[in-house]
């Protein structure tokens, strides 16, 4: 993957005004549940989920359908102000769901990658990020089976930001000052902030 390029980590890349006026309704309605800037769930570290019951398999589902909905590739429980420690993710829109309760790095690799990165909890904010290209993760299903991902490319880097969410990690921490200065800015304005892409 090229340095110039960018991911749109939970926000697919597809501009608003370019939607049909169905898909269009089903994102906003979505995005109305997932939680902004200032929520102080956003910050807030998730509990482990201990009981693996018929109300745990619902909230994936919901979560999996609003991610769908908001035309997203990740999202966090504390998103939706959920403090358990679930997420749900698909890179590929033909690819089931992925599910990771109570993830824990096994491993990160030492290659590390820059691209820039945008969050459906940061409405028109992208920023750049550095993360592992290459992570193992060790996690459970939505009934409790002990499952291990290893995952590279977009796809590890959707699993760690949204770890980072359950940690209470925001993709403004993880970039440059100046990056975060021009992403504040932009929120209190209620403008678009991306960094400039230098040929």
């Amino acid at each position: 993957m090229a340095d110039e390029q960018s991911v749109q980590t939970e926000e697919q890349q597809e501009p608003r005004d370019r939607l049909d006026p169905e898909t269009r309704a089903r994102r906003d309605a979505a995005l109305r549940h997932v939680r902004k800037y200032g929520d102080p769930a956003l910050r807030s570290r998730a509990r482990p989920v201990e009981v693996f019951d018929d109300a745990l398999a619902d909230e994936v589902q919901r979560m999996g359908r609003l991610m769908d909905d908001a035309l997203g590739i990740g999202l966090a429980a504390t998103q939706l102000g959920v403090m358990h420690r679930v997420l749900v993710y698909r890179v590929d829109t033909d690819a089931p769901l992925g599910v990771l309760i109570n993830p824990e790095f096994e491993h990160k690799s030492d290659e590390l990658e820059t691209m820039e990165e945008g969050c459906l909890s940061l409405p028109g904010v992208g920023v750049e990020v550095e993360r592992a290209t290459e992570v193992r993760v060790r996690a459970v299903d939505a009934a409790g089976a002990p499952i291990t991902v290893e995952a590279s490319g977009l796809e590890a880097r959707v699993i760690q930001h949204e770890i980072d969410h359950l940690d209470g990690v925001l993709i403004l921490d993880r970039t440059t000052r100046e990056q975060r200065k021009q992403a504040m800015r932009a929120l209190r304005e209620g403008q678009t902030a991306s960094p400039a892409v230098e040929a």
